[in-house]
């Protein structure tokens, strides 16, 4: 068995007690997220916040591609997240991770700081009521536009995947999380529209998002609105049709 420990030099001095968590990690700390693919638990070490998440254990094909092609998803989320916090773009800090070889990947973990965020965009989404949604959504789209701008191409761009702080009187900071898929290339104005698809907007979203967009990126509102449109149609056709067959 070989294993992989990566710890961020500004938490060396919690590695030990880290990775001791690692290694005890069914009886260590409380559970936030407890789904049948990932678990996500939180422990605290020396009064420091930390969310630790385990990656299901990959099958024994996957198990080999992990080792010997590609990058696992704890080491993804850790050197993604870094490289966001380079660019200026909010996201957990990435404390370090974990990876367990045994003829192939066994176990990975991603341990980040653990922010107390307000709420996430989903609420957006669920409640058209929210109190300063238009100005929230404002907001949200210039931080996708920094992000276009930078050349992330966030693939898990959904709407469980930003947490939403007010952190002053009509200014909210959103930080992105899931990262394992992400892409850092240049975004033309098509692959830009449809990094939206994934969040679920109503029309009436979309029409602020896209009024927001197109007045930072020098388009035409119409056009802006129309191309956001198709991309998130195209996709929840998709899903829904997918839902359907599994019904079936």
């Amino acid at each position: 068995m070989r294993e992989n420990f990566v710890i961020h030099p500004n938490y060396s001095h919690l590695a030990a007690k880290l990775k001791d968590v690692l290694n005890n990690f069914s009886i260590k700390g409380e559970y936030v997220t407890k789904g049948e693919r990932n678990v996500i638990k939180m422990v605290q070490l020396k009064g420091t916040s930390l969310n630790i998440k385990k990656f299901k254990t990959p099958n024994a094909f996957q198990s080999s591609v992990y080792q010997h092609i590609r990058k696992s998803k704890a080491k993804r989320s850790f050197e993604y997240a870094s490289k966001l916090i380079e660019l200026g773009i909010n996201t957990p800090f990435p404390v370090g991770y974990l990876e367990v070889f045994s003829g192939g990947l066994k176990e990975s973990f991603f341990i980040s700081e653990h922010i107390n965020y307000d709420f996430d965009f989903r609420e957006l989404i669920h409640n058209p009521e929210f109190k300063k949604r238009n100005e929230i959504l404002r907001q949200f789209t210039q931080f996708t536009f920094k992000l276009h701008e930078n050349g992330v191409n966030f693939l898990d761009h959904s709407p469980g995947n930003t947490l939403i702080i007010e952190s002053d009187k009509n200014k909210f900071d959103f930080y992105l999380i899931d990262l394992n898929r992400m892409r850092f290339e240049p975004m033309d104005f098509n692959a830009r529209m449809h990094n939206f698809r994934r969040l679920w907007l109503s029309k009436t979203m979309m029409k602020v998002m896209a009024e927001e967009y197109a007045e930072l990126y020098n388009k035409p509102v119409d056009g802006t609105y129309a191309l956001m449109l198709h991309h998130s149609r195209v996709f929840q056709k998709k899903i829904n049709s997918k839902k359907l067959r599994k019904r079936k």
